[in-house]
């Protein structure tokens, strides 16, 4: 069962139905539900679309229902990381004491999937690939990228060996006893992702200049040393190596710079070559996970005595954005330089 069925749970559902998968899929938006119902799931890939017949139904009627679902083993779970604590709460009573529930969100939405039904029936899983809802029944894939499955306790189990051979329908997906490596990872690259999205152009743009890059760096270091305080080793993927940012004593500069140079590269060969972020808030004009995902870890790492000034800022800048007190500019770039320099933000 997918809950969410955007962008990645669309993709992801996409896929598994298309191979013949029994998937339901569960979305809060009618319109979206009713095409799904009506014409089928589109996805709309870089080696061509096509489009699925599949079970769909609006969340409201789904959690209406009191029964448990006894033939569901698995819950993908794919709601924006701000939604994850209504969602959880809304379904759970449809959840049998074997069925778990697998986060397929940025963040560290695990945490809040565990304390309502416990770790032993919540999975990790880190994705990392680019799409977009377009519009009812219509999603597109624009950029194929990793992901991998794990226990938050990191043991191999059957049912992770289960859960992975019915992923790989969508494609590569690897099992890991560090799930908790690559989910750190991927905050400190969505830092970076995030500071593109204050800017109204392509993410690559943004991080090709070498003088944005010591910017950004440095803002992906303040997440990655939270991680580092909390014994964490972070993972590698997709040309992003967090190990070649962070410690920042003894970085061998040229290496990292060739490594980002790849992931320009990279950035620059997706469809979708602006974030999700960016989309929220230029086309979709709704608020961003941003702030779900960077004040837990702001959060932890001041508990930690670290310094967060940085990615204090871009939360805020964000939050203006949301709130229409600022525009998207080249100069939120500057002013996050400025600041970087110690010197005080205006």
């Amino acid at each position: 069962m997918i809950v969410g069925a955007g962008a990645i749970g669309g993709v992801v559902g996409g896929y598994l139905a298309k191979a013949g998968v029994d998937v339901l899929f569960v979305d809060q938006a009618k319109d979206h539900v009713t095409a799904m119902q009506q014409a089928g799931l589109t996805i709309q890939a870089l080696d061509g679309a096509f489009n699925v017949p599949v079970a769909a139904v609006v969340m409201d009627d789904f959690v209406a229902e009191q029964a448990p679902l006894a033939n569901v083993d698995a819950v993908f779970l794919a709601v924006k990381a701000q939604h994850t604590e209504e969602a959880i709460t809304q379904f759970k009573h449809r959840l049998t004491e074997k069925t778990y529930v697998v986060s397929m969100q940025n963040g560290l939405c695990e945490n809040i999937i565990a304390s309502h039904i416990g770790e032993s029936r919540t999975v990790g899983a880190f994705v990392n690939l680019f799409a977009d809802y377009q519009g009812p029944g219509v999603i597109e894939y624009g950029g194929v990228g990793s992901m991998y499955i794990g226990e938050m306790d990191g043991r191999m189990t059957p049912r992770l060996e289960a859960l992975h051979d019915v992923l790989l329908h969508w494609g590569n997906v690897q099992m890991t006893d560090n799930i908790w490596g690559y989910l750190w990872s991927k905050l400190a690259y969505g830092a970076v992702l995030t500071a593109t999205a204050l800017v109204d152009a392509t993410m690559a743009d943004v991080i090709d200049p070498n003088d944005n890059r010591s910017l950004l760096f440095a803002l992906a270091s303040e997440v990655l040393a939270v991680a580092d305080k909390l014994h964490i080793p972070c993972n590698g993927f997709d040309d992003w190596d967090p190990n070649l940012v962070y410690p920042v004593q003894g970085r061998d500069e040229e290496a990292l710079n060739e490594s980002w140079d790849r992931l320009v590269l990279r950035l620059r060969s997706y469809k979708k070559v602006k974030s999700g972020i960016w989309r929220d808030l230029a086309v979709r004009k709704r608020k961003t996970e941003v702030p779900s995902h960077l004040v837990p870890v702001i959060e932890e790492g001041e508990r930690l005595g670290l310094d967060m000034t940085l990615t204090k800022a871009v939360v805020q800048m964000i939050r203006d954005l949301e709130d229409g007190q600022r525009q998207m500019s080249w100069d939120n770039i500057e002013q996050l330089k400025t600041l970087k320099a110690g010197e005080r933000m205006v």
